[in-house]
């Protein structure tokens, strides 16, 4: 199993984006993880199906998220979190390619591990394993009750992550080698619930995730809603955060 199960956006400030993901793509809160305040960060957890949205904001000066935010001129898409069945041999197969671990998060029910993106390219990749974990199960990045938070009148779950570089086809061809994944024709690495796509840059931010796909129940009303809150808009996608959300 590698399938697509959370998204982590950073944010100069955690509640304005929180606030327009709740109104817009019609989401609620499920989880506030003090583990993050060790990194200097607040954070917000957001079923979306059964899947998650995260977004988390530095609480301090000197932050890795901060930096990343300078670096990139604001806020944005800054972290692809798979979930796996695998860990131990993904592992094996990270330090064959001489990937190096950033963070591994070792609990009992879980293993995390988030890859040192000067390796990957493109933005942070974790690759996560839940304990007796099956497709749409218990997450623990989320806590024990999310799914009390999960709603089905708005956006109701994701299918791609678009990640933007000066070369797509090199960058694709890494990630791929990293998740033991074919590359299709088009530069996307298929996963069980999608897919991770990458393409030529649509801004000067430098390599990056820049959007998703999503689906909802009625894409008019998310258009209208990112309107009526002054959110840039196109005919068919709504931008959050500094992220693109294409709806279908």
């Amino acid at each position: 199993m590698l399938r697509l199960r959370q998204i982590c956006l950073v944010a100069s400030e955690l509640r304005p984006v929180v606030e327009d993901l709740k109104a817009v793509l019609q989401l609620d809160e499920c989880f506030h993880d003090p583990a993050v305040a060790e990194y200097g960060l607040e954070n917000a957890l957001l079923p979306i199906g059964q899947d998650f949205l995260e977004v988390v904001a530095p609480t301090q000066e000197g932050t890795a998220a901060g930096r990343y935010i300078e670096r990139r001129g604001g806020d944005g898409g800054y972290i692809v979190i798979l979930q796996c069945d695998d860990a131990d041999r993904r592992r094996a197969h990270y330090q064959t390619l001489g990937v190096r671990i950033a963070n591994a998060m070792d609990y009992d029910d879980f293993d995390g591990t988030q890859l040192h993106p000067k390796d990957t390219g493109g933005c942070m990749l974790e690759v996560d394993q839940q304990e007796a974990g099956t497709p749409n199960g218990p997450w623990h990045p989320a806590g024990d009750d999310w799914e009390k938070s999960v709603r089905t009148t708005g956006a109701v779950g994701m299918t791609s992550a678009i990640i933007q570089s000066q070369d797509p086809a090199a960058l694709a061809g890494r990630w791929g080698e990293i998740l033991d994944k074919p590359v299709a024709a088009n530069l996307s690495v298929p996963l069980d619930n999608g897919a991770i796509k990458f393409t030529e840059p649509w801004d000067d931010r430098g390599d990056g995730l820049i959007a998703l796909q999503i689906t909802a129940k009625d894409p008019a009303a998310i258009i209208a809603a990112a309107k009526a809150r002054g959110l840039p808009t196109g005919a068919h996608s709504v931008t959050i955060g500094g992220v693109v959300f294409h709806i279908s």
